[in-house]
């Protein structure tokens, strides 16, 4: 399901992103996530072992909900279903979504945003959601 050019700019600025996912119990957890577009693909990342890593793996059907905090009603809800979850190129897509937050052209996760040790850590898994229902305001 595309996503409209009048709401990309959502998904394709430096807007927060919240996500949501279902536990394993049902109830649904939400989470803030920095997001980018691969053509009407909208890519996040996360660590491996983290909850909504494993919420996604058990179930991934998730939403996405994006607005502008300066305009609240021009929002955007992707209802979506998780079509991969990698680890091969994830850190480096976890570098472009620091430089594009941090609006750092040589930004990096491990350094910039937390502590580099933690590269030591974590894996990053990079999560690939095409959009089954689109939903905008505004």
């Amino acid at each position: 399901m595309p996503i409209p050019e009048s709401h990309r700019d959502l998904i394709d600025g430096n807007y927060n992103v919240t996500l949501a996912t279902v536990m394993p119990d049902g109830q649904p957890q939400t989470t803030p996530v920095w997001c980018n577009r691969e053509g009407d693909y909208v890519l996040i990342n996360t660590m491996r072992g983290f909850q909504k890593e494993k919420n996604m793996r058990a179930n991934p059907r998730v939403t996405l909900l994006a607005y502008d905090p300066k305009k609240p009603l021009h929002n955007i809800e992707i209802r979506g279903t998780v079509a991969e979850l990698i680890e091969e190129g994830a850190l480096e897509h976890l570098n472009q979504l620091t430089s594009k937050y941090m609006r750092k052209p040589d930004a990096r996760f491990f350094g910039d945003s937390v502590s580099a040790e933690l590269e030591t850590v974590y894996t990053p898994v990079k999560i690939k959601i095409a959009p089954v229902r689109v939903r905008v305001e505004g």
